[in-house]
C-alpha cells in the first residue's frame, strides 16, 4: 500500500509528509475531508502534525481524490483503535516489544502468541507495525499480568526475533 501512495506522489514530498500522517493515524480522505472514523478532522490540524501548511494538506486531498487508486485506498482507511500500551502499567497489564530482525519473517507473531499461551498469559491486544510505514517495526503484546523475565531468553529464540522488551 505505502508503496503505491509513495509512487503516486513521488515529486511531492510536503504531499507524502500529510499522507503519512493520514495513514499513520487511520485517517480517512471522503467527501473532501479528513475523518477519524466520522469524527471531521480540521485540515490545519493535519498541518501543524505534518509540518505543511494548510494549502499542503487541501492539495494532498485534491490529489487523492483525483487518482482512482488513492481514492479507493483513503476512503476505506479506519482507525485501528486504541491501544492499552501506554496505559498498562496503570491497568496491572504487562507489556511484551519484540523487535524482529527482519518484519516479513512469518511465524514470529504465531510463535510468541503460542508462548504466551503456554504460559498462561492471556492476549489482550496484539499490534504489530507496518514495516513499509516504520523504519523499526515492532510487534507489542499487552497481556493480563505480568510477563516473567525467565521467559525474555525463550523470546529472544524465536526464529525473526531480534530483541525483546518487557515493561
Amino acid at each position: 500500500m505505502w508503496s503505491n501512495i509513495r509512487k503516486s506522489l513521488e515529486g511531492y514530498p510536503e504531499r507524502l509528509k500529510v499522507a503519512r500522517v493520514l495513514v499513520e493515524n487511520g485517517l480517512s480522505v471522503k467527501n473532501g475531508g479528513i475523518y477519524l472514523n466520522d469524527i471531521e478532522v480540521p485540515p490545519i490540524r493535519i498541518a501543524r502534525v505534518a509540518g505543511v501548511d494548510r494549502r499542503t494538506v487541501n492539495e494532498t486531498l485534491a490529489a487523492i481524490n483525483a487518482n482512482r487508486e488513492l481514492r479507493l485506498i483513503f476512503e476505506s482507511l479506519k482507525s485501528a483503535g486504541h491501544s492499552l500500551k501506554e496505559v498498562a502499567k496503570n491497568l496491572s497489564l504487562g507489556v511484551l516489544e519484540i523487535t524482529p530482525i527482519d518484519a516479513k519473517t512469518p511465524g514470529i507473531l504465531a510463535n510468541c502468541a503460542t508462548l504466551l499461551a503456554e504460559n498462561g498469559l492471556s492476549i489482550r491486544q496484539a499490534i504489530v507495525d507496518d514495516p513499509e510505514l516504520s523504519p523499526e517495526p515492532k510487534l507489542v503484546f499487552i497481556v493480563e499480568k505480568k510477563i516473567p523475565g525467565e521467559l525474555i531468553p525463550k523470546f529472544l529464540s524465536v526464529n525473526g526475533v531480534a530483541k525483546v522488551a518487557v515493561y
